[in-house]
């Protein structure tokens, strides 16, 4: 199960942490849910999601400082569960001493962010989204074409990497070469990143590694993109029926969701990064509402219809 802990969660979002005593490095987030306890500080612990990062903004700390000292007591220890990951204080508040005094006890972090409630929420649900997505690696090669994310596979040794780093050269930008990890943040959205031992190198049969960041510079690479389309490279079989119309779209899969996919033939003297280019810019337009190939499809058919029109006259 993916997990992230409470030491990454601090560094990404700069946290100020009230309770250092507590090792917060074996203390993980298992899912991207986040809770406020408003109605469990009035009492109300009905499908109290203790599992979740517990957020406490303007209004859950200005009823807590109109608590008694008995209701803290009967409402602060179920609150602070052991089982919660962490408290979150929005908007540079910090708890009384005796809220401290039960999160140590219990083994819960207390951490303090500047930010605003709603913003500090959309932020951290939107990162542990992709921390915590289901992810599956593959092979092959990940490069941003004007802003579209072009996934290229096919069989090792086919060209995936020479034709990454032509259109590298050609001012598009690195994200993985080799193994590139796919993660599922949504129904319709896929990312992918480059696992950190290999991210911004390439291997060239014959050459060997290349750092393309320092190569060509930090403008060559990017860590995460979507994946927007699939190229798949495959040796030129003659006697196959290649689509040339594009009339109808081919779709693969990654954890369930669909990918448009083009299977592209190679054979000497095709440029792949004149290729990967057109078919990332024509997958654009077709997001777009144009569609070449439906465009020809209604010039012919409009061409066909126009002699019957002469015949009836």
């Amino acid at each position: 199960m993916a997990s992230v802990s409470i030491e990454k969660v601090i560094e990404k979002f700069k946290l100020k942490n009230l309770t250092p005593q507590i090792n917060v490095e074996n203390i993980k987030i298992h899912q991207p849910d986040i809770n406020r306890p408003a109605l469990q500080l009035a009492g109300y612990f009905e499908h109290f999601e203790e599992t979740r990062p517990q957020i406490i903004g303007f209004v859950e700390f200005s009823y807590m400082k109109i608590l008694s000292e008995e209701r803290k007591n009967e409402v602060y220890p179920r609150v602070i569960s052991e089982k919660t990951p962490c408290i979150i204080f929005c908007r540079g508040l910090h708890p009384d001493e005796m809220f401290m005094e039960i999160a140590v006890k219990n083994n819960v972090p207390l951490l303090v962010t500047e930010k605003t409630t709603s913003a500090f929420e959309a932020e951290i649900i939107r990162w542990l989204n992709v921390k915590l997505a289901p992810c599956i690696s593959v092979h092959g090669v990940l490069v941003d074409v004007y802003g579209e994310g072009v996934l290229i596979t096919g069989e090792s040794g086919i060209g995936k990497s020479e034709a990454a780093l032509e259109l590298i050269k050609r001012g598009h930008r690195l994200v993985s070469d080799d193994v590139v990890e796919i993660r599922k943040v949504s129904d319709d959205t896929l990312i992918g990143s480059a696992p950190d031992i290999t991210r911004h190198f390439i291997e060239l049969r014959g050459i060997g590694i290349i750092d393309v960041k320092t190569l060509y510079g930090v403008q060559s690479v990017m860590d995460t993109t979507n994946i927007n389309l699939v190229i798949r490279l495959e040796d030129w079989d003659k006697e196959k029926k290649y689509d040339r119309l594009g009339l109808e779209e081919n779709y693969t899969e990654y954890l369930g969701n669909k990918i448009v996919c083009h299977n592209i033939p190679i054979r000497p003297g095709r440029n792949l990064a004149i290729i990967c280019e057109s078919a990332a810019v024509n997958h654009r337009q077709k997001k777009m509402g144009y569609n070449a190939a439906q465009e020809l499809y209604q010039r012919v058919q409009n061409s066909l219809a126009k002699p019957r029109e002469d015949d009836e006259e």
